[in-house]
């Protein structure tokens, strides 16, 4: 249970750097990055994002010991997504740096995962 909340936490770390780094590269938010937004929402994504991962640890205990990390990591990567696609990507706000089209996704983000 104690790796699951520290694996959440960990992706909920990776979830807000990832997001602050698109708004900063695209120029989207009312601040370079949305620090002040990002920095509001750590202590909220971090916690539920661990509270999230041991929840679904603990609705996996069932599973044989070698596969109870796969729901985790599997819940944590779309909550990762989820959040960039959400925080990360801010789509119709005017971005000013000319590095990202009108939806905000910066080109480094794979195409092939949804934003």
């Amino acid at each position: 249970m104690i790796a699951s909340g520290l694996l959440g936490a960990a992706a909920g770390c990776l979830a807000i750097a990832l997001s602050s780094r698109a708004r900063a590269y695209c120029d989207a938010g009312w601040e370079a990055g949305g620090a002040a937004e990002m920095a509001l929402l750590f202590p909220v994504v971090v916690v539920g994002f661990a509270v999230c991962a041991v929840v679904v640890a603990k609705l996996s205990s069932g599973l044989h010991p070698l596969l109870r990390m796969v729901p985790v990591v599997l819940v944590l990567g779309v909550l990762v997504i989820w959040f960039f696609a959400v925080e990360g990507t801010l789509g119709g706000y005017p971005g000013d740096s000319g590095l990202c089209g009108p939806d905000n996704v910066p080109p480094w983000w794979p195409g092939w995962l949804p934003a």
